[in-house]
């Protein structure tokens, strides 16, 4: 993700590496405050009070973890405190459907429809489920990652995960039954 040279470069006071550095990391860290939040807004403002805590803190980030969970954990860490004082809404957006030239519209349709539904039944998960989920298959990190991200005991990671499918696949049962929507 991030070359350890420009890691070390910011630690040592190097003005311009910081200023690299947090340029080259900045999307990772919004994705990652979305994937969570939901909501542009709220990840713009968790993802600039993440980055304001990497630009503080660099010189606390020991090479012991990996750069990319040390800074997961600021951003998702950022994200439950803003969830917690926010009390979850489950967005209902209405989002425009594009179709390609030569496409199959009922394949995108089924498509755009399958992917609101699985975010929509993420946004439903408690906090720490949804952090975990968003962590291990939108940003593929593997369980010591999100282990280290979190500060959590591996097998809690792995209960999390159990549990968080479990919950995804009965708030999709209707869908995975062929359910229309409507």
């Amino acid at each position: 993700m991030v070359e350890p040279s420009l890691i070390r470069a910011a630690q040592s006071g190097d003005r311009d590496a910081l200023i690299t550095l947090l340029r080259e990391i900045e999307t990772h860290v919004y994705r990652t405050a979305y994937y969570i939040l939901n909501n542009e807004q709220d990840a713009m403002d968790a993802a600039q009070e993440a980055l304001i805590r990497i630009y503080t803190k660099i010189n606390s980030y020991e090479e012991k973890a990996q750069f990319k969970t040390w800074i997961q954990r600021i951003v998702t860490n950022i994200c439950i405190d803003k969830f917690r004082r926010n009390k979850p809404t489950v967005s209902v957006e209405e989002h425009d459907l594009v179709f390609h030239e030569k496409s199959n519209v009922e394949d995108e349709v089924l498509s755009t429809f399958t992917a609101q539904d699985i975010r929509q039944a993420i946004e439903m998960l408690p906090s720490h489920h949804r952090a975990v989920v968003v962590l291990r298959y939108l940003q593929d990190f593997s369980y010591n990652e999100i282990a280290d991200s979190l500060n959590l005991p591996l097998n809690t990671v792995k209960s999390y995960l159990f549990r968080a499918r479990q919950q995804l696949q009965s708030l999709l049962h209707e869908y995975q039954q062929g359910g229309v929507r409507g």
